[in-house]
């Protein structure tokens, strides 16, 4: 008598996020049979959130930060398509890529993150530091250009963004540009929307957060758009870090998933969408405070949650194609915040409680460290 034969089904992940990375871990680990698993990126090289300010003061290099998902995807039997998305329809579970290929899925997962979408200034070099797989060529040519400048012009630093964001990027960036052009005056400054400086944190962390912008000359324009932020000096060179809030990418709003009113994928508990249970949608790119069931209050942007979400979407995506019963995610309530000053310190935070040390970057850089080491390819 014949077998039936099994129907090969389908799992698609588009992007390289963190979450994403421990579905294709848990996946060699144990995979499941007759599931075609195929992860979509621009690059094969997935950065570590927690580790780029690290990158931007010089501390580490750019392979020491990245998750090297072409390995991660073939220990997971999965196929690596280096593109991007540019369109979904939710309803026929397909999307297209930059390629004009089109791929379609029984389920699909999406972390992608957020982006950010700065405004053009005359006469000032703007970088924005979301997505981080678009930062690194222009920052490395940054980096070359200033250090063959024979001019060694002033430059005027401006980061736009009073979160954590902001102020490492700035601490961080103006210690490696110190370190590589001494003679080069550097005029540093923050500007934010925001009368504080990390808000929602403790106050305590913003005491040694502005004590530790001080000590660097920062001049802090709070409570300021940068439009109404004083022009850099027609004489000095200008670059504009930008790391305001963060903004969702286009597509995923016209796929007829169900988005929030800025653009972010609504979930539910099970972190899947609310309008497409099939569709599964983590970290940055999702709305979870907007979805039945879930929190009172959005999640901040934060990479700890994705990170977090990862064991409940694998256990999940496995339920969807027919392993188990769905988990519910539960936030934790608080995190540690670890912020680097780049120069060999961090300020922790964790709830009303600060600290600032060596000590607390040493105690970073081991967690970072371990964290991407978790995703290296076996011998």
């Amino acid at each position: 008598m014949n077998q039936p034969t099994l129907r090969m089904r389908t799992l698609l992940l588009l992007g390289a996020g963190h979450a994403h990375a421990q579905v294709l871990r848990d996946w060699a680990r144990r995979p499941l049979p007759d599931v075609d698993l195929t992860v979509v990126s621009p690059s094969a090289l997935a950065p570590y959130s927690g580790m780029v300010p690290g990158w931007l003061s010089g501390h580490y290099a750019f392979a020491d930060i990245c998750i090297d998902f072409e390995a991660l995807a073939q220990a997971a039997g999965a196929r690596l398509i280096t593109d991007e998305v540019i369109a979904c329809d939710a309803a026929l579970r397909q999307v297209m890529l930059r390629s004009g290929t089109v791929l379609g899925a029984d389920v699909i997962s999406i972390n992608i993150g957020a982006t950010l979408h700065p405004p053009e200034v005359t006469g000032a070099e703007v970088l924005a530091m979301r997505p981080l797989g678009a930062l690194r060529a222009r920052w490395e040519t940054l980096l070359s250009d200033l250090a063959m400048d024979p001019l060694q012009r002033p430059l005027t630093l401006t980061a736009v963004g009073g979160g954590a964001a902001g102020v490492e990027t700035l601490l961080c960036a103006h210690a490696h540009l110190s370190l590589m052009c001494p003679e080069r005056p550097i005029a540093p400054r923050l500007i934010s929307r925001s009368p504080t400086l990390l808000a929602g944190m403790a106050p305590h962390a913003a005491r040694l957060v502005r004590a530790a912008l001080d000590a660097r000359g920062v001049e802090l324009l709070l409570g300021t758009g940068f439009d109404d932020a004083p022009s850099a000096p027609t004489k000095s060179e200008h670059l504009v870090l930008w790391a305001t809030g963060a903004q969702a990418h286009h597509w995923p709003a016209r796929s007829g998933l169900a988005s929030s009113d800025d653009g972010f994928i609504r979930i539910d508990a099970q972190l899947r969408s609310i309008s497409h249970p099939q569709v599964f949608a983590v970290g940055d790119c999702a709305d979870w405070g907007a979805s039945p069931g879930a929190a009172d209050a959005s999640l901040p942007k934060a990479g700890v949650y994705a990170v977090r979400m990862g064991p409940v979407l694998t256990h999940n995506l496995r339920a969807a194609l027919g392993q188990g019963q769905m988990q519910t995610y539960t936030p934790q309530r608080r995190y540690l915040a670890l912020l680097a000053t780049g120069d060999g310190s961090a300020i922790g935070a964790w709830g009303p409680l600060a600290a600032q040390g060596r000590w607390a970057w040493r105690w970073k850089d081991h967690i970072d460290r371990g964290f991407v080491a978790g995703f290296a390819a076996p011998d």
